[in-house]
């Protein structure tokens, strides 16, 4: 039980993470919302150390803009806490805040289309 991307283990885990909200694109002729298949999810750290950085950066350049990852996070909407396996979803480049004594503040990665 552990966060993963492509079968490697995060150095240091996300401080908080969470499945975020579909849009709703309107709704169908029964007065349903239709929303879209792919999910997403954010995951946050207070801070990084500059492994923590690099990590989450070569996450990123190791797919790059045309391959997808699998991935390893909590399951969605399970009461329980297990962790799940994910194929064939896109990371969206990490965002970094400011340095503060070597280490990186308010750091985020989004994970997006992931079928649930």
């Amino acid at each position: 039980m552990s966060w993963k991307i492509n079968g490697t283990a995060f150095v240091i885990e996300p401080s908080t993470f969470q499945w975020l909200e579909r849009d709703s694109h309107g709704e169908d002729g029964w007065g349903h919302p239709v929303y879209v298949a792919p999910r997403e999810f954010e995951l946050k750290w207070d801070w990084l150390s500059p492994t923590g950085v690099s990590q989450l950066q070569s996450f990123f350049n190791a797919i790059g803009s045309t391959g997808t990852a699998v991935v390893e996070i909590p399951k969605y909407a399970s009461p329980a806490y297990v962790f799940w396996e994910y194929s064939g979803c896109v990371l969206r480049e990490p965002t970094w805040g400011n340095y503060f004594a070597t280490n990186q503040l308010n750091c985020t990665l989004l994970i997006t289309n992931i079928r649930t």
